[in-house]
């Protein structure tokens, strides 16, 4: 895995080992606070209508209202990280998200780490050494994400990652998969679009196993379908008549 840093932008270029380039905006200091503070509100409303349900349950809704903060303050981050793209609700609606560093989503590992340190970050006071350690490196980590190895970046609009074409097959892979060879064909099937046939087929050649005794034409196909079947869609249903 390479990255390349512009120089004058907060755009890095990913090279997967599969010959897959993909383009990160990372997210700066500011957009990030928006995302927390969106995320801090939505945590306090869901304590304050916790504390009112559970006023009712004596020592039972006490230890509730505690047990609830703890969930809220700790895990809210990590589920949501882990289990929703790597965003939090104020993450998705500041169109962010935590990838690892080579583009894969985060995965319960690495959004554990992050968010376990997030109180060394908030030393001593105002994210104070969080936004020290944004400031001294290209990509915007605060310590939490320099230990789990992420990064957050901006979400490409769905109009810029949508495939234009209409080779819409599906079918499963012939073996199993590791989730960074199935990230990768699915960015592949992406960004298709904004290659030029020649390059997506020199492409698909990369990925010999899947493509074995197919002509160039006939792996970017199959590779077209074998994403299309990890994203879950499905074969289209109107077929062109003649």
């Amino acid at each position: 895995m390479t990255v390349s840093a512009a120089p004058l932008d907060t755009v890095r270029s990913v090279a997967t080992p599969e010959g897959c380039e993909l383009r990160l905006r990372v997210a700066g200091p500011a957009a990030r606070a928006r995302a927390f503070m969106i995320d801090a509100l939505i945590r306090l409303l869901i304590f304050v209508c916790a504390v009112v349900l559970l006023r009712y349950f004596g020592a039972l809704g006490q230890g509730l209202v505690i047990l609830t903060y703890f969930v809220l303050g700790w895990f809210y981050n990590i589920a949501f990280e882990a289990l929703n793209d790597g965003a939090t609700p104020g993450k998705r609606l500041c169109k962010l998200a935590v990838l690892r560093e080579d583009g894969t989503p985060a995965g319960w590992d690495a959004a554990f780490i992050r968010n376990t340190l997030r109180f060394v970050d908030a030393l001593p006071v105002g994210y104070a050494f969080g936004l020290i350690a944004m400031g001294c490196n290209a990509d915007n980590k605060r310590l939490g994400d320099i230990s789990a190895g992420t990064v957050v970046v901006y979400r490409p609009d769905a109009g810029q990652s949508a495939v234009i074409d209409d080779y819409s097959e599906a079918e499963p892979p012939p073996f199993s998969l590791t989730p960074s060879e199935r990230h990768a064909l699915i960015e592949y099937r992406r960004r298709c679009a904004t290659l030029t046939r020649e390059r997506a087929e020199e492409l698909a050649e990369l990925a010999f196993p899947l493509t074995r005794g197919l002509s160039p034409p006939q792996g970017r196909q199959k590779l077209f379908r074998i994403a299309n079947f990890l994203m879950g869609r499905e074969a289209s249903a109107a077929r062109k008549t003649d």
